[in-house]
């Protein structure tokens, strides 16, 4: 049997409350599969709703919704062009995070069939 290593001793900086409390508010943004929907479809750009509306499947109010919860969260930027909101990414942070749990979660879904 290995021995295990001891654990690294705790930085306090990485778990002070305020961390903790940034790190929960970024996964209750991502915790709704339709914002998650809407980070990948804006990973390659910026989009306008009706561009979004193409490629997920809901109404344009949920959409909306959606979209105002990710921007007044710092996820997402917006620009107006005439009578279009485009909307982007502007925390690379979340598309890493969430690129890496949904590819793990793939690899492991694949793996259990």
């Amino acid at each position: 049997m290995a021995k295990r290593s001891p654990a690294p001793e705790a930085d306090p900086a990485i778990e002070s409350d305020e961390v903790f409390e940034l790190a929960a508010e970024v996964f209750r943004v991502m915790s709704a599969p339709m914002r998650l929907k809407i980070i990948s479809c804006l990973c390659n750009g910026e989009k306008n709703v009706s561009q979004l509306l193409t490629e997920v499947d809901t109404t344009q109010p949920n959409m909306s919704q959606h979209l105002n919860t990710l921007y007044q969260s710092g996820v997402l930027g917006k620009r107006r062009e005439g009578v279009q909101i485009y909307y982007r990414i502007i925390n690379d942070r979340v598309v890493t995070l969430c690129r890496a749990v949904c590819t793990q979660i793939a690899i492991e879904t694949e793996g259990a069939r």
